[in-house]
């Protein structure tokens, strides 16, 4: 499995980069009302308005620094309603790589009952965990968060 790795405060993590569309640099994010803390805002993306999950904000408590390895993972959500909206996942020192073709049960641990929080296990850089992302917004969020409609490129709203 070929995983794109990144960092949250000290620690590393890991998400199969077959679900990842797109890597970009950080952008401006426009922050929204009533949603949960680690959601950093939205952004026009290729005309649709995209919510930002930051997550070490998530993993680790802090938000994520702007560094010039600071980027967004462009990733589909699949929705309860069966379509799939843009999602970005915004995550520190987004550099790097890992082939890990051996990675199964046998040597990984599950240490979280988190639904995000995928098995542990070791590598030469030390310990690694996967996310899955998949899991972050729950189908009671999605609705308010996934904003449906398109923008043009200037940010009006679309009839």
């Amino acid at each position: 499995m070929l995983m794109l790795l990144f960092q949250a405060g000290d620690n590393f993590y890991a998400i199969d980069s077959a679900q990842v569309v797109e890597v970009i640099p950080i952008v401006t994010l426009r922050p929204l009302n009533h949603v949960p803390e680690y959601i950093a805002g939205v952004f026009n993306y290729r005309g649709n308005l995209v919510p930002v999950v930051d997550l070490c904000r998530l993993l680790h408590h802090t938000d994520c620094r702007s560094r010039f390895s600071t980027r967004i993972m462009m990733v589909y959500y699949p929705t309860s309603d069966g379509t799939r909206q843009w999602l970005g996942l915004m995550a520190e020192r987004v550099t790097e790589t890992l082939n890990r073709p051996d990675l199964d049960a046998k040597n990984t641990a599950q240490v979280s009952d988190v639904p995000y929080l995928g098995n542990l296990f070791m590598d030469e850089k030390g310990m690694i965990q996967q996310i899955h992302w998949q899991h972050l917004v729950s189908d009671d969020r999605s609705a308010s968060l996934f904003i449906q409609e398109s923008v043009e490129a200037n940010g009006a709203r679309r009839d």
